[in-house]
């Protein structure tokens, strides 16, 4: 009020306000700035919470005299909602309330409900659409389309920004009597329903408001959908219509089921939920332990808070987005309030005093690294600890609120909090509102929803002291596997001490980089340190390590080093350098390089975009692993070896045929079934050594693609192929030659298939190879089962999911969530119905359009995450 009044906000570097228009643009940061004094508006019902009566009734009257709502600026629809109209309306129910009590706001006459409803009037044009879903933005003054408006031409919209609308619009509807808000974020919030993907249950990002079509199919907690998910159970909380809670246990379940991988959270894709769509999380997430509490899922809101927590410890603040091992990845932070809104809520449902310390911890890193001389400075990177010259309206909406809440005895707030739910702003709404004005028809859709087991659906809005006994130990049983998660020097004093008697002549029981998951020896060595193998149903692979599993203290310890050298093996793998896409080309009769297979990479041997390609028959390596030296080496001798996958790393098999005097070698997965159509495309990575003897091409094919080799092989006997970073024009001396035919018409015709089936597999390759690199968009390198490979994850296809992002749980004493092992998974058979014999060939045109879909989600994926 000293510096910014009547500006929207405080620039607390310069003391000052910042005037929307007077300040250089900050993109759509400012689209929450209307020239209506937000700040003041966005934080009057956290002077109640305060205690600060007076002060509220001198706000109230300023914003009654000086706020205009009838601005020529054109603002977010979902900002203004939250923080204007929210603020206008807790503002309102918090006013009524004191009148109530006698002493303030008797000369209250309900002016901020008349303001609100008036800026509603002003946000209902955004709704004007097909879809119902609201445009983005809206001049204040001119509304949608009008040409001084300067908007309406936005076609997209995010989930979160249709979907939270509906506790202030419904709220407005049932103080003032008018149904028509409510009406319209109904509509939103149905349409959003209809539209989520059916098979997994989850929504995208981003949403065309005219065709309902996803244009980001990505999927999490965070950013861009958060809040939707907070209203769903939220509108049941205030306004008592069930259908609200169906909807949102059902996302629930597919959240739990999808997007939780405790303590993480990790955006998945909608129509793949089994596959990463990032390998990061943003800041906004935070908000999620909060909403599970209220849920009445105790524990994992726990796991994720203690996670976040532990990053908070070391970078003292919650940067924007960090990574799955918990580096930063957007090192800003506004001061953003969610961790804190998760503290307070825990706190309320466990009595555990560890949250008591973990606001403490908030409240002395905001002295000490935020507070500047005119207010609170937005850290602009949480390493250095350089400001920035903002301080957003919800840091005084909400951080205050929630961190006096969480010290505040009952007597310390003058009303009864529990009367009130919280809007995603923090402003409190009535929840008597539920009984009042309910004229919105509700229509019976329960059979639209599915059975779910859960008994977690009994506990919704929890009576704590029945679910959760005031027994701190709860709490620090879950948090203590997680203690150290964050901080990956947390053994170092152990193996210090360990690596100072492996000098001194004891060797360590098993080394990461020497780890074979299938080696009996080494699953028992585990075992013994205490770390389990657990093979889930998506076919990834988790270690787990309990130290109290482990037979001595000793092999606690080992257990301890192993899995930080897992970490760093994973650490090291994922800085390697990123290969696209190569290609496996059949040349030899009849196929004339008509047959192009897609290929995963190595990051050893010989470079094929750097060299010439390499031509030769193929032969089979016995043993057809390559694991041990070749008892065939005549039959591969100034050949391409076909090995298979499994029981040993990729560079001893390179190694063994390159002795054996192989020009390349093809190694072919041993899952049966998998086809690169389905499964994110592998990159063979080394074994940790020195890998540069290794001078031959070595090339990755799946199962699928590896048959069709094999089958020629069976079939014609001689069978050359040419190994290149992209299939090569094909031979027409060789296609035209005359050749004897002695085979049947129908192996001919069998030839023909084998060509056109593999049309699908190296489609991209073929057809536009700038495009292929786009859809090889390595999300996760990490060591594989015995083999060590990494993946290369495209962005999407329009395929049943096959999962090939690994996570490793460490849940012991100090453990990493980095640290992956990588196993293929099972592929559906029936999901590549293009790579086999006898089945039906999908038309090239429907391929191009799945392929071109893919890419431009991929596109907008990647240029929004720049």
């Amino acid at each position: 009020m000293e510096h910014a009044y009547p500006a929207d906000e405080l620039m607390p570097l310069t003391c000052r306000g910042r005037v929307r228009g007077q300040e250089p643009s900050r993109g759509d940061v400012d689209d929450a700035l209307g020239k209506f004094s937000l700040t003041l508006i966005d934080s009057l019902d956290t002077l109640v919470v305060l205690n600060k009566t007076k002060e509220f009734e001198d706000a109230v009257r300023k914003v009654l005299r000086d706020v205009n709502l009838d601005n020529d600026v054109v603002v977010s629809v979902f900002e203004t909602n939250i923080r204007v109209l929210g603020g206008l309306l807790g503002g309102h129910s918090l006013a009524i309330m004191l009148k109530e009590k006698g002493e303030y706001m008797q000369w209250y006459n309900d002016e901020l409900l008349q303001m609100a409803k008036q800026l509603g009037y002003k946000l209902l044009p955004a709704f004007n659409t097909t879809s119902g879903l609201p445009y983005p933005r809206i001049n204040l003054k001119f509304g949608i389309r009008k040409p001084e408006a300067r908007t309406g031409t936005e076609t997209d919209t995010c989930t979160a920004c249709a979907g939270t609308l509906i506790l202030e619009f419904a709220a407005l509807s049932r103080f003032t009597g008018a149904t028509i808000f409510e009406e319209y974020a109904r509509k939103a919030l149905d349409f959003l329903w209809e539209k989520r993907q059916r098979s997994s249950n989850l929504v995208g990002v981003t949403i065309n408001i005219h065709t309902g079509d996803w244009v980001r199919k990505d999927s999490g907690v965070g950013a861009g959908i958060d809040s939707y998910y907070e209203y769903l159970l939220k509108a049941y909380v205030l306004l008592g219509d069930d259908s609200f809670l169906e909807r949102f246990n059902t996302h629930y379940d597919a959240i739990m089921r999808y997007i939780s991988q405790p303590p993480l959270l990790l955006d998945v894709h909608i129509h793949k939920p089994m596959l990463n769509a990032r390998t990061w999380m943003d800041a906004l997430l935070a908000f999620f332990p909060g909403l599970q509490v209220l849920k009445g899922d105790i524990r994992p809101a726990i796991e994720t808070h203690e996670m976040l927590y532990q990053v908070i410890k070391k970078h003292n603040f919650l940067p924007e987005a960090f990574t799955t091992d918990f580096r930063v990845h957007w090192a800003q932070h506004p001061l953003r309030p969610e961790f804190a809104e998760s503290t307070y809520f825990l706190y309320k449902a466990t009595g555990d005093p560890y949250y008591l310390e973990v606001g403490k911890t908030l409240i002395e890193n905001l002295n000490k690294y935020a507070r500047v001389p005119c207010g609170f400075a937005a850290m602009k990177d949480v390493r250095t600890g350089s400001h920035e010259d903002r301080m957003d309206s919800f840091f005084l909406a909400e951080m205050f609120k929630y961190l006096y809440l969480l010290f505040a005895d009952k007597e310390d707030v003058i009303f009864d909090i529990e009367d009130y739910i919280f809007t995603t702003e923090a402003h409190l709404l009535p929840l008597w509102l539920s009984t009042t004005n309910q004229r919105i028809s509700k229509k019976n859709t329960t059979s639209e929803y599915t059975e779910l087991d859960d008994s977690n659906f009994d506990w919704t809005c929890p009576n704590t002291q029945i679910l959760f006994p005031n027994d701190p130990l709860y709490a620090q049983s879950i948090r203590e596997p997680l203690k150290n998660v964050v901080d990956k020097s947390c053994p170092r004093g152990i193996i210090r001490v360990r690596e100072e008697s492996f000098r001194s002549g004891a060797k360590p029981p098993l080394r990461a980089r020497d780890f074979m998951a299938t080696n009996p020896e080494h699953l028992e060595i585990l075992k013994k340190m205490g770390v389990s193998l657990i093979h889930l149903k998506d076919g990834r692979v988790q270690l787990v390590q309990h130290a109290i599993q482990a037979a001595s203290s000793i092999d606690a310890e080992d257990g301890l080093r192993f899995m930080q050298e897992m970490i760093e093996l994973s650490s090291q793998q994922q800085k390697e350098q990123q290969l696209p896409p190569r290609a496996v080309q059949i040349v030899s009769h009849p196929f004339f390089g008509r047959v192009v297979l897609t290929a995963g990479p190595a990051q050893f041997g010989l470079d094929l975009s750097k060299h010439k390609e390499t031509r030769g028959f193929v032969a089979s390596s016995k043993p057809y692993n390559g694991c041990s030296e070749l008892t065939n080496p005549e039959a591969v001798m100034g050949k391409i070896a076909l090995i298979q996958r499994g029981q040993c790393m990729f560079a001893e098999k390179a190694r063994n045929i390159q002795n054996a005097g192989a020009i390349g070698g093809i190694v072919i997965d041993d899952n049966e079934g998998s086809s690169s159509d389905t499964a994110p495309l592998f990159q063979m990575a080394g074994d940790g050594k020195d890998t540069d003897d290794i001078t031959i091409p070595m090339l990755f094919l799946f199962s699928k693609e590896g048959s069709i080799i094999l089958d020629a092989i069976r079939e014609y006997e001689e069978v050359e192929v040419l190994l290149s970073d992209k299939a090569k024009d094909r031979d027409p001396e060789m296609e035209n030659e005359e050749q004897p035919s002695s085979e049947s018409d129908s192996q001919n015709q069998s030839a023909e298939q084998i060509a056109s089936s593999s049309q699908e597999v190296d489609l991209v390759d073929q057809e536009s190879p700038e495009e292929s690199s786009l859809n090889s968009h390595p999300e996760s390198l990490s060591p594989a089962d015995t083999d060590d490979a990494a993946s290369i994850s495209p962005s999407e296809q329009n395929s049943n999911p096959t999962e090939n992002h690994e996570t490793t749980s460490l849940d012991g004493e100090c453990t990493d969530l980095d640290n992956q092992l990588q196993e293929q998974s099972e592929t559906e058979e029936d999901s590549n119905p293009n790579v086999s014999w006898g089945k039906k060939v999908q038309p090239i045109d429907s391929i191009l359009a799945d392929w071109n879909e893919d890419i431009e989600a991929f596109e907008m994926m990647e240029k929004d995450e720049l």
